[in-house]
């Protein structure tokens, strides 16, 4: 196992906060045990606190780092990776065209400022992504894992949810990193539901569920007058015009999207 100390300077532009409980660090790791088969992405590994469990139960680790100190890091301490390691940016990573189309795993202690840039990035690979865990704000794990009815529900709530089964599984002290920070985190875990077919407009369900929720104090009835054609409302008898978009389930969202679509004669979004 590489001995992880503080040789890595943390750059607040990069929100990075290192790991230094090791104890945590093992069962984050563990949240992907039931995917040892399956080729496994790191993101943002830095010192390599969460690769050195990693490695040893899965065949094919790469980790993704933007760090150049810390990809030198991770290349004197961590021999096994050697040809494993993506010098830049996970967000530019086509993620399909990587893995050749096969079935993957993302984990990761993701930095707090690009944190929900990632999980929509992995939505965009949802056909290849089987299983994403790891750590982050907590405040922003409680809202992926948000149940309807919730004040934390939110954008990635409702799009994340429609495709996978989001678990909010523990929440981690300011005090186990270097340099702490201001806030709690969370560790979560996403697994693809097997949902292949919305049975709605993919395109118009992410309009609709951003049009909402940027006015969420509004109810449904009055937010998607923006979406339909000048005169044209919802019915008088649709029950979801009077709620408000944390109160519907992903089920809701997509009656509504089909809703919207028919009153704008199936225009796209």
């Amino acid at each position: 196992m590489a001995a992880i100390g503080n040789k890595v300077k943390p750059k607040k532009a990069l929100g990075q906060h290192f790991l230094t409980d090791l104890s945590i660090a093992r069962r984050i790791a563990s949240t992907l045990d039931g995917y040892k088969g399956l080729p496994v992405m790191e993101v943002g590994p830095g010192m390599g606190v969460l690769t050195q469990f990693l490695l040893p139960e899965h065949v094919d680790v790469t980790v993704a780092e933007i760090d150049t100190e810390s990809v030198d890091y991770l290349k004197a301490n961590f021999p096994a990776l050697e040809g494993r390691i993506v010098e830049g940016d996970f967000l530019k990573i086509d993620l399909r065209e990587f893995y050749g189309g096969r079935k993957c795993c993302v984990i990761g202690n993701y930095p707090y400022n690009i944190s929900s840039q990632i999980f929509f990035h992995v939505l965009d690979y949802k056909d290849v992504v089987e299983c994403c865990s790891g750590m982050l704000q907590r405040e922003v794990a409680e809202r992926l894992a948000a149940a309807p009815g919730t004040k934390s529900r939110g954008i990635l709530s409702v799009l994340l949810q429609a495709w996978y089964d989001v678990e909010y599984l523990f929440t981690v002290s300011e005090s186990v990193f270097n340099p702490p920070p201001k806030v709690k985190s969370g560790v979560i875990r996403m697994t693809r539901n097997g949902v292949t077919d919305l049975g709605c407009d993919e395109r118009l369900l992410k309009t609709v569920v951003k049009t909402t929720f940027g006015q969420r104090r509004k109810t449904i009835r009055n937010t998607v007058r923006a979406l339909l054609p000048a005169g044209v409302q919802l019915p008088a008898d649709c029950a979801l015009g009077a709620m408000r978009p944390e109160q519907l389930t992903v089920k809701e969202f997509i009656d509504l999207t089909n809703i919207v679509d028919a009153l704008r004669g199936g225009k796209e979004s």
